[in-house]
């Protein structure tokens, strides 16, 4: 692993999930991160995109969990089950990443209705397109259009979820919901016993869906252990 830059501390700014309170990193740059450093950094809560790595690192509150899913335990909810046979006729394709203008326009369009972003490609490219680590993606076709594609580190013992877009016009088939089901089932295919979904914030509505995939387990920033619940 190259360190372009140790470990620092950002500036306090707007917490984007918790109402009235102010949020920061330690983060640090890197390239060259073999499967087994990526294992030992998403072990102690980092997350990435691209070369910056981060955890957050703000006064008083550690309520942004880092939550991984046990692959080889995972069973589908009856909702859960639900969106497999909804999404029955979707062929999903894991392979090297491989951008793609298809990709960046549904980036694009994701970035526009679901939050209200332009999308930039420079930035889309660092983020997704700039691997410091072992990393693949994931493609979603439904009668051999494009309409998903996720993005994913890959670990000694896991996969790392780094982020998912698709075509809005499809919402009403929970792609997002599809998606992680398919990436724990690839990642179980592999013989990797962990899919890790990012920080989970429990008082935060749109990270809840993270805790309907069963069985989990969340890290204890405190005692530096991952419990499972």
């Amino acid at each position: 692993m190259y360190i372009f830059k140790q470990p620092d501390i950002s500036h306090e700014s707007p917490c984007s999930y918790l109402p009235d309170r102010l949020w920061r990193f330690c983060y640090f740059y890197a390239d060259g991160v073999s499967a087994d450093e990526l294992q030992t950094l998403l072990n102690a809560g980092w997350r990435k995109f691209g070369s910056y790595f981060f955890m957050p690192f703000c006064d008083g509150c550690t309520q942004c969990l880092p939550l991984r899913v046990r692959t080889m335990d995972f069973l589908p909810s009856r909702n859960q089950r639900e969106v497999l046979k909804r999404c029955r006729n979707i062929r999903v394709e894991f392979r090297p990443l491989a951008y793609s203008e298809k990709i960046f326009e549904l980036y694009a369009i994701h970035s526009r209705d679901r939050f209200g972003n332009q999308a930039y490609k420079r930035e889309f490219m660092n983020n997704f397109y700039n691997p410091s680590c072992p990393a693949m993606q994931s493609e979603y076709y439904l009668e051999n259009e494009l309409i998903g594609v996720g993005f994913l580190d890959v670990a000694s013992e896991g996969i790392s979820s780094v982020y998912f877009i698709y075509d809005t016009k499809y919402s009403s088939l929970s792609l997002g919901t599809f998606s992680v089901m398919k990436e724990i089932e690839h990642a179980a295919s592999r013989g990797l016993p962990y899919y890790y979904l990012g920080y989970y914030i429990s008082e935060c509505p749109r990270m809840r869906y993270k805790a309907r995939f069963k069985p989990f387990e969340l890290y204890d920033w405190d005692a530096k252990i991952w419990k499972s619940e």
